[in-house]
């Protein structure tokens, strides 16, 4: 039996760093190329044969379900669940494990831009090493300095990871995208202590276990009204 294709896309972020277009809006809802970001994602989502995608909600919580209530599709199952309190990115993974059994699932930010076919993630995945449990999607960074980054050995397998240092080793960026079947959860379970942030406290537990998956794809982190206008620059060309 073929197992189901599910998402999880984190919406909870209070997009601090995005303010004061954050301030009325959460950052999920802003527009690049005038489709807003968590539409562009639902219709990829769609697109590569997700069957259900849960959706965290925390800042501004109201206006994300109202967009998610008038949303329309024949094959895209949408739940939200709130966090009163923010969870962290892998609080909120694990959290909702029971979503996910039996499943290969999909885990991403819904504040990053990308014109990448997921389907090829999900290739990639298909494909990973024998030793890997999870794969992580990785671009060129030009400010690697404020990413977190890989570095890969000859098979493409994540052997060092570095969150936002000076001087980084290499330019090459966790994208904050990962596929994996659903007993990776569980591993999580066994990790002291409990992790909260998913890059910080997570990837580098699975450090040559990770396979990575580079695209060359446009890819923003639409954390900065910088990196909103020049998304809104290169996107839909």
């Amino acid at each position: 039996m073929k197992k189901k294709l599910k998402a999880l896309l984190l919406c909870a972020g209070i997009g601090s760093r995005l303010k004061p277009v954050t301030n009325k809006k959460p950052k999920c809802l802003v527009e690049i190329g005038g489709q807003v970001l968590l539409g562009i994602w639902l219709k990829e989502l769609e697109r590569i044969g997700v069957q259900e995608v849960l959706i965290n909600t925390h800042h501004l919580a109201d206006q994300v379900n109202l967009f998610v209530n008038k949303w329309k599709s024949k094959s895209l199952k949408i739940f939200t669940i709130y966090e009163k309190n923010l969870l962290g990115t892998a609080g909120t993974l694990i959290s909702n494990k029971k979503f996910f059994e039996d499943s290969t699932c999909l885990f991403l930010h819904a504040d990053n831009f990308t014109e990448y076919d997921m389907n090829l993630l999900l290739e990639a995945h298909k494909n990973r090493g024998k030793e890997c449990i999870l794969t992580m999607l990785t671009f060129k960074s030009s400010e690697p300095e404020n990413c977190g980054v890989v570095e890969i050995n000859d098979n493409s397998i994540v052997i060092g990871f570095h969150e936002k240092v000076k001087n980084p080793p290499t330019n090459i960026a966790n994208g904050a995208i990962f596929v994996f079947e659903s007993e990776f959860i569980n591993k999580l379970n066994y990790l002291i202590p409990k992790p909260f942030d998913f890059s910080k406290d997570v990837i580098p537990q699975f450090l040559g276990k990770i396979q990575s998956c580079y695209t060359s794809a446009v890819f923003i982190d639409i954390g900065t009204p910088k990196n909103l206008e020049l998304a809104n620059t290169n996107s839909f060309n």
